[in-house]
């Protein structure tokens, strides 16, 4: 049919086929550059020789991890490290052409390269990162060995201003968050990460840069891709996720959790191991109770860890009799804060209550 028909259906069915086929390119002009792009930054991660650490992680102590089927490791992969962010398309940062910029409420205001952060002393801690959005009893939490430069060290060199009590982290796509200052400054090891598990950051989990801050929920500091740290206040500017309806700060609340046994385990009478995690970073924790059926707390065993700011592994040995039962876990943080009871859901600052299982016993 030629195009200079006057039949408006015929148009409509020329015009959307035309508008597919330029849509379909257009995706495929688009596909293409970001696989080009995700080969080349693939490649330049493959390039990067990490620095050795200037302070060294601690060892992991004999018996931190429990080697229990279904219990979650002590230290996660990188490739089962949960990820959760608002990119739809995974960003290709060239560690070449990346720079930090800290700026804003500073005296003295900085950029620097990739070069420039590796060429400073490195700090390699254990640390356990866990997001807001994880449910009671969810697996949004995960333990790793992250090699980076202190934020401390830079933003001592930036000198804040008097009331800049906000540091905005900004990702390459613009997302943001908002971390206190004085959390940043006041001795723990907040990184900008540039490692995790002994190799560069995997490009899901910020390559080349990003920022690790023990006892904070993720989504007010754990800003993937960074390239910029600008001093600012709470009054002043509210970060991504703040005029969505969560809290402007965002302490991590202890949390534990039970791996072993799961619902759908078949459960002999007798000797059951219970088993599972527990986290309350910054603080550490001091112990774990579990019970059954409404029945007394009974403390179970913690396993050692490398510091207050990972996770740790409990278990506990049940005598399990026929019959359905409901096992129940709380944890208790070192400074003798005890889970509540009260459930809660994620939104505004992070869910409580108590995780529970519930399993037959043949």
């Amino acid at each position: 049919m030629p195009l200079e028909s006057s039949d408006p259906e015929s148009r409509r069915r020329f015009l959307t086929g035309a508008g597919a086929l330029l849509g379909t390119a257009a995706l495929a002009g688009v596909g293409g550059r970001w696989l080009a792009g995700r080969r080349g930054v693939s490649a330049a991660r493959e390039a990067v020789v990490l620095p050795a650490p200037a302070s060294p992680a601690p060892a992991v102590p004999a018996g931190a991890d429990l080697s229990l089927t279904q219990l979650a490791p002590y230290v996660t992969s990188n490739f089962g490290f949960y990820r959760i962010d608002t990119a739809l398309v995974v960003p290709q940062v060239d560690p070449d052409t990346w720079r930090l910029r800290i700026h804003g409420r500073v005296r003295n205001p900085m950029t620097l390269s990739f070069a420039d952060l590796l060429a400073r002393p490195m700090v390699e801690r254990y640390i356990t990162l866990a997001c807001v959005s994880n449910e009671v009893g969810g697996d949004l939490v995960g333990n790793a060995r992250w090699l980076g430069v202190p934020i401390r060290d830079l933003l001592d060199e930036a000198e804040p201003e008097d009331g800049a009590d906000q540091v905005v982290g900004r990702s390459v796509d613009g997302w943001t968050c908002g971390t206190p200052t004085a959390v940043l400054r006041d001795g723990r090891d907040a990184l900008l990460a540039v490692g995790m598990n002994g190799e560069p950051l995997p490009v899901e989990h910020g390559f080349p840069v990003r920022m690790v801050v023990p006892g904070l929920y993720g989504y007010v500091s754990a800003c993937k891709w960074v390239t910029e740290l600008e001093l600012t206040s709470f009054a002043d500017f509210d970060a991504y996720w703040v005029p969505r309806g969560w809290s402007a700060q965002g302490p991590i609340k202890t949390q534990s959790r039970i791996d072993v046994p799961r619902a759908r385990n078949r459960l002999t009478a007798g000797p059951v191991t219970v088993a599972g995690v527990a986290w309350a970073q910054h603080r550490g924790i001091r112990r774990v109770e579990v019970r059954v059926d409404d029945g007394p707390w009974r403390e179970a065993e913690l396993a050692p860890a490398v510091s207050v700011d990972t996770w740790v592994q409990w278990s506990w040995r049940w005598e399990a009799t026929p019959g359905e039962h409901r096992l129940q876990v709380r944890a208790t943080d070192a400074t003798g804060d005890t889970q509540t009871e009260w459930r809660q859901d994620v939104v505004p600052d992070g869910a409580t209550g108590w995780h529970e299982v519930r399993v037959k016993v043949r």
